[in-house]
């Protein structure tokens, strides 16, 4: 025991202190919240993760020295205080506080370590975000921040305990590993004895976790860490954490019931939310043909409709209709319902939002309250048409119509963008605690590249192509669906996983419809060729993430504010200045020569 704390021991957390220990002594340790002087008397909060609880030095009742410490403490000193709780008089009750009703008459107080000024204030609200994560350690003490941390820890807890009960054996896989040529770009650690050769922190555990399959392991889960060298976002870092599942002797509707299950769980015992299983089903097809999206958010409407076959649009001579139904594209629109208020400023917004998904532009036709039209392309149609492809649109009064021409992947993707943009510009996406579960199935097994001449795989090379769509494999590789499933909740994937591929023979040709040859497929994949030989059952998984989970959970605007030690945008550490150069030293003895 430090001698700070000698003859001292916490008996209760402050937060958690209410009238049921009225006349109990108790000592709290914590960080000092407040401070203020009323008369003789000093008035410190006492904060730890728990809460706080309010702690009265009362300069007739304690000596001298005692209360000359109280009155030098600062905001963000840690002390301990031990004294009698006491109840506080009607008119000094703080309903704000649930620690409101009593006091803590302090009979020993001490000074475990003193602060300097911090940065920014624990309970200052408007913090830049850099200042933020710079001194990540002080922003942890924000009891909102806390709160998120207690959530996380919750919610493993819950996962693990629900996974176990259903006979899953949680497992480590290594995070030393080989490089992928699919996927991301690795993170490379070079090997100091084996010099020239490199490992590769894990994008995901998942040859490993087939592997562990193949080894009879039947069901396995894992916390997994996982590493991916790509650009970041708000719901993107370069290190996160996602819930690993893989099953033996199961099929798609198998996984989707064991996840139903965890997530109905973990919502119950975290948040004391119910939900209803199961959970709905789209097509990847439908879903992107409804909404734009292979995520779509369903809280809201605003669905796409497809009006290239309406008289006025199929036989207009509006340039921008007739290129794209003359190249075999199409004509849709969303029916903004109740945005025809929305600012022309906002309205330009959504059109440089279709421009961004490749889209030439976006049409619109403002239907307001008093019944005027205006529209970008009323010198093309007169009135009366405008008014028809209005009313095609479902457009009433009130409403805008959104209109987008082109090939049928760039109005859905640029249709689907805009949508989100709307509802937000509307609110229909503000309440994050209306949970919204989906499952998006039957994705296209592979995807192809103009830019690189080559297919790509939808979610990776082990998938296994839909029964009645494998002969298609080697014919028309566009049309295979795969046995693909994702998770998603209100707008957001929360993770995805397929059946895997357990044939051999099936596991080669995929790989040569990737634009492996038979040699490259050995050199990357042998080990896992080799074990496709010995007996593999049938099996699938999924991967969810786990910091996204939180994230929907708590309502938070980014993984930033759900990982206790995040990176920012340029997958830096602003608190340990990560990556940093390392000696000279360091890299002679692994044979490392930085060039720029």
């Amino acid at each position: 025991m430090s001698e700070s704390m000698k003859g001292m021991k916490r008996t209760h957390y402050s937060g958690v202190i209410t009238q049921a220990q009225l006349g109990q002594t108790v000592t709290v340790m914590g960080w000092v919240n407040k401070r203020r002087y009323l008369n003789n008397l000093i008035f410190i909060v006492v904060r730890d993760r728990t809460g706080i609880v309010q702690v009265v030095v009362d300069e007739r009742r304690v000596p001298a020295e005692m209360y000359q410490l109280a009155k030098a403490v600062r905001g963000e000193y840690v002390v301990a205080a031990t004294g009698i709780v006491i109840a506080r008089t009607p008119e000094n009750i703080n309903p704000d506080m649930p620690t409101g009703e009593i006091e803590i008459d302090v009979q020993a107080l001490r000074v475990l370590s003193e602060s300097e000024v911090p940065p920014f204030q624990v309970a200052d609200e408007d913090v830049a975000l850099d200042l933020r994560l710079k001194h990540r350690y002080i922003d942890l003490r924000r009891p909102e921040v806390q709160h998120i941390m207690k959530i996380r820890h919750e919610t493993a807890q819950s996962v693990r305990r629900y996974l176990s009960a259903d006979g899953f054996l949680e497992i480590e896989t290594p995070y030393l590993t080989n490089s992928s040529p699919e996927g991301a770009r690795d993170y490379l650690v070079p090997s100091r004895v084996h010099p020239g050769q490199f490992y590769a922190l894990p994008q995901s555990p998942q040859q490993l976790k087939q592997l562990l399959m193949v080894s009879g392991m039947d069901k396995y889960f894992q916390l997994a860490r996982c590493f991916r060298d790509e650009d970041l976002r708000a719901d993107r870092q370069p290190e996160f954490t996602q819930i690993d599942i893989e099953m033996s002797f199961i099929d798609a509707e198998d996984v989707h019931a064991m996840a139903e299950g965890m997530m109905v769980t973990v919502f119950k015992e975290v948040l004391g939310v119910e939900l209803k299983a199961p959970f709905a089903r789209m097509t990847w097809h439908e879903a992107m043909e409804r909404f734009g999206s292979d995520k779509p958010d369903l809280r809201f409407g605003m669905e796409l409709i497809d009006i290239s076959t309406n008289a006025k649009v199929a036989n207009s001579e509006f340039q921008v209709f007739t290129d794209a139904l003359g190249a075999g594209g199409s004509v849709r629109g969303i029916n903004a319902e109740g945005c025809a208020a929305m600012p022309r400023k906002q309205i330009d917004a959504l059109v440089e939002t279709a421009r961004h998904h490749k889209a030439k532009g976006l049409a619109w036709i403002v239907l307001a309250e008093d019944g005027t039209v205006k529209s970008t392309i009323s010198k093309f149609f007169t009135p009366e048409e405008i008014n028809e492809i209005a009313a095609a649109m479902g457009g009433k009064p009130g409403d805008l119509i959104l209109l987008c021409a082109d090939s049928n992947p760039v109005v859905l993707n640029a249709l689907g963008a805009v949508r989100l943009a709307a509802a937000k510009w509307k609110g229909l996406t503000a309440n994050y605690q209306d949970y919204n579960f989906l499952w998006v199935t039957d994705f296209p097994l592979l995807q192809w590249s103009q830019e690189d001449e080559r297919f790509y795989a939808e979610h990776h090379p082990f998938t296994a192509p839909r029964e009645d769509d494998e002969h298609l494999l080697e014919t028309n590789p566009g049309a295979v669906r795969g046995q693909i499933y994702d998770l998603v909740l209100n707008g957001i994937e929360l993770g995805g996983g397929s059946i895997r591929i357990h044939r051999t023979d099936l596991q080669r040709r995929m790989f040569a419809m990737l634009g492996f040859s038979p040699e490259a497929a050995e050199e990357n994949f042998g080990h896992f060729l080799e074990a496709l030989k010995y007996g593999v059952p049938p099996h699938g998984g999924i991967a969810l993430g786990f910091d996204r989970i939180i994230m929907l959970m708590t309502g938070a605007e980014s993984l930033r504010e759900v990982i206790a030690f995040p990176k920012v945008k340029d997958a830096s550490c602003p608190m340990t200045h990560a990556p940093n150069h390392v000696a000279s030293a360091q890299l002679e003895e692994l044979g490392i020569q930085i060039q720029f």
